[in-house]
């Protein structure tokens, strides 16, 4: 075998051998080195488990830099849709070269986790997912050459990694072996040069990587050296009598020379042939031995349920704070154009978004830095983004938290879920507070600019793009911004459904499904239609800033001139008119018990602060004291006073629903109407009562206003239900207790009678005056 060699320059005629042993000092270098390498688990994609290398903040740059290896790394983040389909293709193309370690290291580094994400920002990566070639002995993040590779298949991924590591011009690494074609010159004294008992010669065309490849899958192997020959060198093919290419020839180096017996372009078999010869074995193995990283590992995070029928607020500002704080963070300067497209879409937050007072206290404050600016480097916008304590009352939240978004593993929905709903609710938003309807939409060619400067899975980005040159020029007003968003998000989810992106407990369907518009789907002459008319007005409802929840979110206000966060975990206000309403009360007996059991009772006086400075900031409304005194026993069993408006949609929804329902059904459509367009999916769900008794709130509708004491009748015109006889049960003001309520009404009762009585009484007495004849007639 063939002794050590020292790092020398790249291998002329005589170069070396094609397998070299690897000296003391190179062994335990690598030792240490993979010996340092973090060992989680599980990080994003990849586990410890899979033929790679798990990369983190604190390890990336001892790892590569100053390696005698070629490193390849994949800079991914777990939320892009085309880095979990491209994760079982690295992991497949990991182990099929895992034979090829130490000359190539194969890692990955998931930037989507938040330590990560400043050093993905030093190597200068802006989309996902990257892959990057580090030359042996790199110094710095740009040594890294990026990867360039025709497809995603593993054969081609290979030729890239071969290609590129050929490009090594000053040193060659020590601990790859020769890949160029082998001379004549060499051929002839090669045994002489170097103590191997075999040599295997590939005759390949130019273009191969045949050759090449099975050098690299033997270079663990001991006592063998692989050699390609090109076709083009006359003189060795001349020599061997080849006619067919590839073909392969084994010497030994007692002279003896025999035919490969494999008649076809085919890797494995040439492999599986020269390890099983005498006296070949393999030598180093070489297996990362893996430790913790320096750094918090992720926890899984409890399950938060979340209603369908809901938005959450959570969502909502978690998509915003992902796109400030990391995807627009990740570039080392915002040119003319990018730093264009940021404002834009920052002052459309600043114009659309109903958002908690102190995130839009946020976003007005970076519109008005932004708006001057002609140059941000990554540090400015990064000090820009910093809440500040000087500024209480303008916070954005320091970590997303995903409610409606949440998906049954952390890399499933998260983020791109957020940041659709966040674009629905930005074009409903506009054709709501838009005085001039019939203008064109700024927020759709916002989006645009957005997705196309920003948005982190760049095949996802391509994808949007190439619908918005299709059609967005077409759409002509606000209304058809809405319904233009609607039928390309449907497009992406029939083209995802199914793939590794796809959550399997939150598949990707057509949406809105029946159970949450019943209107919006119908059947004319046997095809399932949509209805746009319908899907409109659903749409204005359910992102309605009416339909947004505070579930889960940490409650921000400021106390005493500093900011206080205080964690409220039963905290479902919901948004109206910029602010929140707390509805505690309306939580469900079982979840109430509970949260009691483990939450002491705060004293009165830090009640009322609480819900004092909770008011100031328009996040809750005061309730009203009863005016009835109440038992200790029976305080302690209720939550909150109850209002009006909850206590008659809670009394009167059941026939509500029944009457909209009916109401529903009668509605007649014609081949005639309007504003079809046929379904991609032909699935079809039963009607539910839920979904319309939102959608009728969300017209401003009561309970109280549709069914009356008497059964007030309703139908439904273009615009949604009306009443159609009077309304009995409206009243001005505040809200009371259970018991007020009953009291009033017994109270108007007996109040009504007495009226009567008296009015009776009168009466009678009026007509017993008059008929008595001395009483005088005017």
């Amino acid at each position: 075998m063939a002794k050590g060699l020292p790092p020398r320059a790249r291998p002329g005629p005589q170069g070396p051998p094609a397998r070299a042993s690897l000296g003391p000092s190179v062994l335990l270098q690598l030792l240490v080195l993979l010996l340092v390498l973090p060992g989680a688990l599980s990080v994003g994609l990849y586990s410890s488990e899979d033929p790679l290398v798990l990369l983190a903040a604190d390890t990336v740059e001892r790892s590569v830099f100053n390696s005698s290896s070629a490193w390849v790394v994949e800079f991914y983040a777990s939320w892009c849709g085309h880095c979990i389909r491209f994760a079982p293709t690295w992991k497949e193309l990991a182990g099929d070269i895992q034979d090829w370690r130490p000359a190539v290291m194969l890692g990955v580094l998931d930037c989507a986790e938040k330590f990560n994400q400043k050093i993905c920002s030093d190597f200068g990566i802006t989309g996902y997912p990257t892959l990057k070639f580090f030359k042996a002995f790199s110094k710095k993040p740009d040594d890294g050459i990026r990867l360039f590779h025709h497809g995603d298949d593993i054969r081609s991924l290979r030729e890239s990694i071969i290609t590129t590591m050929e490009r090594h011009e000053e040193v060659w690494p020590p601990t790859c072996p020769p890949l160029e074609p082998i001379s004549a010159a060499e051929f002839h004294g090669f045994f002489r040069a170097y103590n191997v008992t075999y040599l295997a010669l590939i005759f390949e065309k130019e273009d191969s990587f045949l050759g090449r490849e099975v050098t690299l899958d033997m270079l663990q192997f001991e006592n063998l050296a692989v050699r390609r020959v090109l076709k083009s060198n006359e003189e060795l093919v001349r020599h061997f009598n080849v006619t067919t290419f590839p073909s392969g020839f084994l010497l030994v180096n007692n002279g003896s020379c025999s035919i490969i017996p494999v008649h076809m372009d085919s890797r494995p078999l040439y492999t599986d042939f020269l390890r099983r010869l005498p006296g070949v074995m393999k030598g180093n193995t070489f297996r990362p031995t893996m430790l913790p990283s320096a750094e918090p590992q992720t926890t899984t995070a409890p399950w938060r349920v979340a209603d369908r029928k809901k938005l959450y607020m959570a969502d909502l500002e978690s998509a915003v704070l992902y796109t400030l704080r990391v995807e627009a963070a990740r570039f080392s300067h915002l040119d003319e154009e990018r730093l264009s497209a940021l404002k834009q879409y920052v002052t459309v937050l600043v114009k659309y978004f109903p958002g908690r007072l102190v995130v839009m206290n946020y976003l007005h404050n970076l519109d008005l830095w932004l708006r001057p600016r002609t140059n941000v480097s990554q540090n400015n916008w990064e000090e820009a983004l910093r809440n500040k304590a000087e500024l209480p009352y303008a916070r954005l939240p320091e970590n997303p938290l995903w409610v409606g978004c949440q998906g049954s593993k952390p890399e499933l929905r998260g983020f791109p879920c957020s940041l659709w709903t966040l674009f629905h609710l930005l074009t409903v938003q506009e054709a709501l507070l838009s005085p001039n309807h019939a203008s064109p939409s700024e927020v759709l060619p916002t989006m645009r600019r957005y997705v196309q400067y920003f948005f982190g899975c760049r095949e996802c980005a391509e994808h949007f793009e190439g619908m918005a040159a299709e059609s967005m020029h077409k759409v002509k007003n606000k209304d058809g911004a809405v319904l233009w968003l609607w039928s390309r998000h449907n497009r992406v989810n029939a083209r995802l459904a199914g793939t590794a992106s796809d959550d399997p407990k939150f598949p990707k369907i057509q949406w809105p499904p029946q159970d949450l518009c019943s209107s919006c789907q119908i059947i004319i002459n046997g095809r399932r239609m949509w209805d746009e008319r319908e899907i409109l007005r659903f749409f204005k409802a359910y992102f309605s800033r009416h339909n947004i929840y505070l579930d889960f979110i940490k409650r921000e206000h400021p106390r005493m001139g500093r900011d206080v966060e205080k964690k409220d975990p039963e905290a479902e206000g919901k948004l109206k008119g910029g602010g929140g309403r707390d509805e505690n009360h309306r939580r469900g007996e079982e979840e109430f018990e509970e949260d009691k059991k483990g939450t002491e009772k705060p004293e009165q006086g830090e009640v009322l602060k609480k819900k004092n400075g909770l008011e100031r900031l328009g996040l809750i409304e005061l309730h009203k004291p009863s005016i009835i005194k109440m038992s200790t026993k029976t305080k302690e069993q209720e939550e909150e006073i109850v209002d009006l408006d909850i206590f008659s949609e809670q009394h009167y929804k059941s026939k509500a629903l029944k009457v909209a329902g009916q109401a529903s059904r009668w509605h007649r459509r014609n081949k005639r109407d309007t504003g079809l367009v046929l379904m991609e999916d032909e699935g079809q769900q039963p009607f539910d009562d839920d979904a319309t008794w939102e959608r009728l709130k969300d017209k401003g509708w009561r309970a109280q206003q549709l069914i009356g004491s008497m059964g007030e009748e309703i139908e439904k015109e273009s615009d949604g239900f009306i009443v159609r006889k009077n309304q009995w049960f409206r009243i001005l003001g505040v809200g009371f207790s259970q018991l007020d309520i009953s009291l009033c009404i017994v109270l108007y009762f007996l109040s009504s009678m007495c009226l009567l009585g008296m009015y009776t009484f009168f009466r009678m007495r009026m007509r017993y005056r008059k008929g008595r004849s001395g009483f005088p007639v005017a």
